[in-house]
């Protein structure tokens, strides 16, 4: 593993995750006046579009092939057609606490599949590492607001494929991202997820409609699009191709600790000394596992 680019994979799976763990106030605006399938399809289409226009503007020309172009379709239906459906569907119908908790079991499943898929191995020292990171977790999310009556199973077993599915993807990434042009690749997956999400969104705006849409909606909106879609997918996948799987899955632990620092900065919700002692703990497993042996 190279030492530059595996502290710059570390860097772009760190600041992604950060990236998506501040856009849930901004989602939260916005998914009043536009509903969910419809607001992933708006995201999904300004991400490719951005990337396309830097491919675009870029010198170096991209040969893509029918077998690139499906392989990677497929991998991005996994990830935003499935796992952002099922994540939604989740979201709805369990709780935010919840939500945290359960998706948090994504790196575990990274480390799960990475041995299959990658033939990486798994040793001692990530193992580690990831029980480190996810008691920090666990620290910082605190378990005890999670709630398991029989009315949330649904929504429970939703964000439990969301983090299983995103998990698969993120390793796939890993997979296709051998000897691809990255940024032509992560484009053709953002559209991926595009059949599901756009056959969906029908349906949601048939039976719900959209809101008013403000300016302050269109800020919100090309934030979650160039932002949190096309810069933070982008830096996820670079992630994932410049590191071994496990370690960049680590990286996913800085999402609810991004979350809890901003509202405790724009909510004035407090900072608890089990928080901070979760996030020594997350930092300590991903240090781990970045120098590792």
């Amino acid at each position: 593993m190279h030492k530059h680019n595996s502290f710059t994979g570390l860097i772009s799976g760190l600041t992604a995750a950060s990236i998506w763990g501040g856009m849930y106030v901004i989602s939260k605006v916005v998914l009043e006046i536009i509903p969910p399938f419809s607001l992933l399809t708006l995201r999904l289409l300004m991400g490719a579009m951005a990337l396309g226009v830097v491919i675009y503007f870029r010198n170096s020309k991209t040969n893509i092939t029918k077998d690139f172009f499906w392989t990677s379709f497929w991998v991005g239906f996994v990830g935003y057609g499935i796992s952002l459906g099922f994540q939604f569907v989740g979201t709805k119908l369990s709780t935010a606490s919840n939500g945290a908790l359960i998706t948090s079991t994504t790196p575990a499943f990274v480390l799960l599949f990475a041995p299959f898929l990658l033939g990486e191995k798994t040793t001692w020292q990530r193992i580690i590492a990831l029980v480190i990171s996810t008691m920090g977790v666990l620290a910082v999310i605190d378990p005890r607001t999670a709630e398991l009556s029989s009315s949330l199973f649904l929504g429970n077993m939703s964000l439990f494929a969301a983090g299983l599915t995103w998990a698969l993807y993120s390793v796939l990434v890993r997979k296709v991202s051998k000897g691809a042009d990255l940024l032509t690749s992560s484009t053709i997956m953002l559209l991926g997820g595009l059949p599901t999400s756009i056959a969906f969104s029908v349906w949601e705006i048939n039976t719900q409609g959209v809101g008013e849409i403000t300016i302050g909606i269109i800020g919100g909106l090309l934030f979650l699009g160039i932002i949190s879609t096309a810069v933070a997918m982008f830096l996820w996948n670079y992630a994932f191709a410049e590191l071994p799987a496990a370690v960049a899955s680590l990286t996913f632990f800085a999402q609810p600790v991004v979350g809890t620092l901003l509202g405790w900065f724009f909510l004035s919700e407090t900072i608890t000394p089990l928080f901070i002692f979760g996030g020594v703990l997350i930092t300590i497993g991903i240090l781990i596992a970045t120098f590792e042996k």
